[in-house]
């Protein structure tokens, strides 16, 4: 600007650039004539802001409030994403494909054949390596055989023709832990019964058979009609 002098009145209300401002100050430094316009014109804007001043009406909030709900507001910028080269996806699939060959490694060796999994509890035992087994003749009562695999710690009996138990009574099987009966669980009204014994078989030395009042008993209240010494099972 070829006069800089005629910038005291918009510099004093503010109207100026950032760049028309700098330049201004700098004349500031330099001209008193135009420090003394400032002042004067800065003072004279106030005592009419002043004389003019009007308390806003009342109904100015409700008002603008009101308006603001009748605004749409803009949709957010959504910047579009960026593009991938064309060999990420192929990148992402061999990474999932590298990540699941190596899962497979580690669980082969924890896992289990399908056989195995759908094997019964019983057929676990008498399946077992170390299943061995006593069968005892009962007569007219029937037979009946135990099988016990000290691997897996579980003894299961199997009968073939065994009469029931008499009116009000039950079988009930027992395993022999170092000199005591342990009871092992009561026996079905089953003539060809597959029963796994309760409780740890590994230790056990024997089983038995005893004839109890319905329901059971904690110990035996009668002689075993069948004992399975496991010392000589086969």
């Amino acid at each position: 600007m070829s006069d800089i002098h005629k910038l005291s009145g918009a510099y004093a209300l503010d109207a100026v650039d950032e760049f028309e401002r700098a330049q201004f100050e700098r004349h500031l430094a330099e001209c008193e004539d135009c420090r003394l316009e400032v002042a004067s014109l800065r003072e004279t804007t106030a005592l009419l802001a002043e004389s003019v001043a009007v308390p806003p009406p009342a109904s100015l909030r409700d008002s603008v409030l009101a308006g603001i709900t009748q605004v749409r507001p803009l949709p957010p910028v959504v910047e579009p994403p960026a593009r991938r080269a064309a060999w990420f996806p192929l990148l992402v699939a061999a990474s999932v494909a590298a990540i699941l060959g190596v899962g497979v490694a580690i669980w082969q060796p924890w896992a289990t054949s399908p056989e195995t999994d759908s094997l019964t509890a019983a057929e676990q035992v008498l399946r077992a390596p170390d299943a061995e087994e006593v069968s005892l003749d009962l007569g007219e009562a029937g037979r009946a055989t135990v099988v016990r695999s000290v691997s897996v710690g579980k003894a299961v009996i199997q009968t073939e023709d065994m009469v029931s138990a008499p009116s009000g009574k039950d079988y009930e099987i027992w395993l022999q832990v170092e000199g005591e009966m342990v009871p092992a669980g009561l026996m079905e009204d089953d003539p060809d019964l597959t029963m796994v014994l309760e409780g740890d078989a590994a230790e056990a030395t024997a089983a038995g058979i005893t004839v109890e009042p319905d329901g059971g008993s904690p110990a035996p209240t009668s002689e075993p009609i069948a004992l399975f010494d496991f010392s000589s099972a086969t």
